[in-house]
């Protein structure tokens, strides 16, 4: 990556691929306080049980919390309030028809700064089922034991 194209992880959703089966990732703009903006600079935000919610024809970020900032204790923000996601009309629409659909949802991925501004990689997904996540772990576990012979062999 050059410097034109800087970009700053501030928090992943790990647990998003094993729980979900991602179809389509989009990124989306942010609408952040300034409070919340600088605390997501240094990293304090967490997306573990965030969703994307469709309200008034908008897209809403839900569950996700972004800490309090320390140095701003009076104007401070309340860490789980909904934040509004920045899209164009016509890729907002196409997510919410594409929810409406048995079994789909809105999840976050990752919540990176691209140029100084808060982005947010958001997913269409279909929840897996119990038996979906065990033939995961087993495949996980089937490549680690290969990598470990192969790694033997040399």
């Amino acid at each position: 990556m050059g410097k034109t194209d800087a970009i700053k992880i501030i928090s992943l959703n790990r647990k998003a691929k094993f729980n979900y089966q991602l179809m389509e990732t989009l990124e989306a703009g942010l609408s952040l306080l300034g409070s919340e903006i600088k605390s997501a600079r240094t990293g304090n935000a967490q997306l573990r049980d965030a969703f994307v919610e469709p309200i008034n024809n908008e897209l809403w970020l839900q569950n996700a919390h972004i800490a309090p900032y320390k140095m701003s204790h009076s104007q401070n923000h309340d860490p789980m309030r909904p934040r509004k996601l920045l899209l164009h009309r016509r890729e907002i629409n196409k997510l919410i028809i594409k929810t409406r659909e048995a079994g789909l949802t809105i999840i976050p991925t990752k919540m990176y700064l691209r140029h100084g501004r808060a982005k947010i990689e958001i997913a269409v997904a279909r929840g897996k089922r119990q038996y979906d996540k065990r033939q995961s772990i087993a495949e996980r576990e089937m490549k680690r034991s290969m990598r470990r012979q192969l790694g033997r062999r040399k």
